[in-house]
């Protein structure tokens, strides 16, 4: 349900009755009483608060579309209560019978109770109980394998397992569905942002400890103090996965840039005389604070509409640019095939697409690294389509093995579904889209029966067209799978 702004609270803009249409000037025109009776309506004490009710659901109005929290929050409770005096506010306004009024009041009420159901449905949305729930098993994952070990004495399990683990959970959460929903949006975008940090922070540590450092003390003395910043380094790091996960307890982000800060201090005061390698392991342990620091920002992650609506963000503006020039030659590619055309083959501007594509800037954001994969395969799909037909122009039938033909007819086949998936623009549940994955299942069923009789060509060229019909059924799920940044 999409909440109308409340500036419609009365069926018109809130300016005092001052402004009117055309229309209305002319009738007023006509029947001064009733305009009298409006003025009168506008000025008793029954709407004058129902306009004071109004600016104060103006107010909490755009807190309620950009909560991004659940039930239980601090935030939901206070907006929750709010709501309900203002519901009872408008409950207590005496119309005095005067259906004028009595219209008023309950225009005002249906706002007040549509913000509480939006509010409502948001932070009991089964994609934001999702979110949560992803939330909760990374939390656990961290606090298990870096947090706990930690504050306990024990070392942190840092490794490319940890590594693994989290990216996996984050390609799970882009492809929470937010129905574009602003808290929804919200919501996705600050446990991604987290997740993705306390990946950069665990990658960072595993490249780290490849590293043949630290030096050893007796270099110089300088290095023993290097050394025990690199200690405190290792526990700030932990602090920092806990900050961002929700581990912390009673640290903050400004406590630990802090400490973070003062170590740099400390390693800029250091005397290295001249020493290259002591110069280069202090260099190094100051670029690991700072990659720490540079996460210390997202205490307010998500709060700028222009970072969690991602429709304004600059790299899925050109992938966006890209998918719209795709579509058209998409279309161009479709109506020539369909007048027996192959003149049009447009290989070389798709190949310099998947070009740009390659070289747009995701700045590790899986959302946008999703977006762009998309993008990849729409051109791909496009291109393969190409190449099967001008294969199938050039096939010379009378030189084929028996089950190699066989196999050319399943491939003639597959083009033309192909063809239909390119083209295709629905849903799932259309009857279109089940016959089209239908007769998809049916070429990989005709292609497992195709017998090679040994011959080493057909085997391959069999195998290749698996693929190629496999790759047109992910193609349609990908379509159709509802994914959106």
């Amino acid at each position: 349900m999409a909440v109308r702004w409340l500036c419609s609270l009365f069926g018109k803009p809130f300016d005092g009755g001052k402004r009117m249409d055309h229309g209305a000037q002319q009738h007023q025109q006509h029947h001064p009483m009733e305009q009298q009776q409006q003025s009168y309506h506008q000025q008793h004490p029954a709407m004058m608060r129902l306009y004071e009710v109004q600016k104060e659901v103006q107010s909490l109005g755009s807190a309620v579309c950009t909560f991004s929290g659940l039930q239980h929050d601090r935030d939901y409770k206070r907006i929750e209560r709010e709501l309900t005096r203002l519901l009872l506010e408008v409950d207590k306004v005496d119309t005095e019978g005067k259906p004028e009024l009595q219209g008023a009041r309950k225009r005002a009420a249906q706002e007040v109770e549509g913000l509480l159901r939006y509010l409502e449905e948001n932070a009991t949305h089964p994609s934001r109980i999702a979110i949560e729930d992803l939330s909760n098993e990374a939390r656990q994952l961290v606090d298990d394998r870096v947090v706990a070990p930690q504050r306990s004495g024990g070392v942190a399990e840092i490794n490319d397992e940890l590594v693994e683990a989290l990216q996996e959970m984050i390609l799970r959460l882009t492809q929470v569905k937010t129905e574009g929903r602003v808290p929804l949006r919200k919501a996705r975008y600050r446990a991604l942002t987290r997740m993705c940090a306390v990946q950069d922070v665990v990658e960072g540590r595993t490249q780290q400890q490849t590293l043949s450092l630290p030096l050893s003390g007796e270099t110089h003395e300088a290095v023993n103090l290097i050394n025990q910043v690199m200690v405190k380094v290792s526990v700030a790091r932990s602090q920092l996965v806990a900050l961002l996960m929700g581990l912390s307890g009673r640290d903050s982000c400004a406590h630990l840039s802090r400490i973070l800060t003062e170590m740099q201090v400390e390693l800029d005061a250091l005397d290295v005389s001249g020493n290259a390698a002591i110069r280069n392991y202090r260099k190094q342990v100051v670029e690991e604070i700072n990659g720490l620091l540079k996460h210390l920002d997202l205490e307010g992650e998500g709060e700028d509409t222009r970072r969690y609506d991602l429709g304004q963000n600059n790299s899925i503006r050109e992938i966006e640019a890209v998918r719209a020039h795709v579509f058209h030659l998409r279309e161009g590619v479709l109506r020539h095939c369909m007048m027996g055309d192959v003149s049009f083959r447009p290989k070389a501007e798709l190949q310099s697409l998947l070009t740009h594509l390659d070289q747009v800037d995701t700045a590790k954001n899986p959302c946008i690294r999703e977006a762009r994969r998309r993008a990849v395969v729409e051109v791909q799909a496009i291109i393969t389509f190409l190449d099967l037909r001008e294969a199938l122009a050039r096939r010379q039938p009378g030189t084929e093995h028996p089950a190699h033909r066989a196999v050319w007819l399943v491939l003639g086949s597959l083009s033309d579904l192909q063809a239909q998936a390119l083209g295709f623009d629905g849903k799932r549940v259309e009857k279109s889209y089940m016959m089209l994955e239908e007769l998809l299942t049916k070429q990989l069923l005709a292609l497992d029966a195709v017998d090679p009789q040994g011959d080493e060509t057909t085997k391959m060229a069999r195998k290749q067209a698996v693929k190629f019909a496999q790759n047109i059924l992910n193609y349609l799920d990908m379509k159709t799978d509802g994914w959106e940044y």
